[in-house]
């Protein structure tokens, strides 16, 4: 579970998350929605612990996100879009072995969860081979193996579909699909109001770094009167722009 308590970070002169407040339960996907420069990517660093809040805090699994970062580090998978972040010189198990170690896995229980991950994502083919020249499709599927090789309780998705081809992008939404079953708490961005309708629970809308609305797709149809999600979305950020 994911509680965030008056979480805020200022960067110079510029408020980029002021005083958020939500939570995610366990077995909930809870879409992160904004454009961009609201905050949502940062909101995430910090709950990754890349980021130290300026206010507030939150609480992972039952711990601290300022007091226990370092417990909260083993407890979270994380999968950004955009540049994912792999050694090319590696291959694909060394890349994925590598961050089971940085999570305390012992080396057996890391074999075998790589095994485990390598069968079910379908990456016999190039496991052992290195990832300089891999597709993109390739290197998310690496991603998403590193990302819960020490089978985490609480995911965070920053955009994970950017750049990917369709088959790649229905990849990873299926796994998104997995965690929930898995019953992880999971925090999903997206630009794409298609997946979010697809895959979130409930979605909090955020402008410049606020939130402005919060409840299930349906709930924020019907309080707003508007069945487009993505006007709706428009709406409510037009509605916001002269704030602060």
């Amino acid at each position: 579970m994911i509680e965030v308590m008056s979480l805020s970070k200022q960067f110079k002169d510029k408020k980029a998350v002021d005083c958020l407040n939500f939570t995610v339960d366990n077995g909930e996907i809870v879409g992160l929605l904004g454009e961009n420069g609201a905050g949502k990517t940062t909101t995430l660093r910090m709950l990754a612990t890349m980021l130290k809040p300026t206010e507030g805090t939150a609480n992972i699994e039952g711990y601290d996100l300022i007091e226990e970062a370092e417990k909260i580090r083993g407890s979270i998978g994380i999968l950004f879009g955009g540049e994912i972040g792999l050694y090319d010189r590696l291959t694909a198990r060394e890349n994925i072995s590598y961050f089971a170690e940085l999570n305390g896995m012992e080396k057996e229980d890391a074999k075998r969860s790589i095994e485990e991950l390598t069968e079910e994502l379908k990456m016999g083919d190039f496991i052992d081979k290195r990832v300089g020249k891999f597709s993109r499709g390739m290197k998310q599927k690496v991603a998403i193996a590193r990302a819960i090789v020490h089978k985490p309780k609480v995911m965070l998705f920053d955009e994970p579909t950017a750049g990917l081809d369709v088959t790649a992008a229905h990849n990873v939404q299926d796994f998104i699909m997995k965690c929930k079953a898995l019953n992880r708490a999971i925090i999903f961005s997206s630009h794409s109001m298609t997946e979010v309708q697809k895959l979130c629970d409930r979605v909090i809308i955020i402008n410049r770094g606020r939130k402005i609305a919060e409840g299930t797709i349906s709930e924020l149809k019907e309080k707003y009167q508007e069945e487009d999600l993505e006007k709706l979305f428009m709406d409510l950020i037009g509605g916001h722009e002269d704030e602060k």
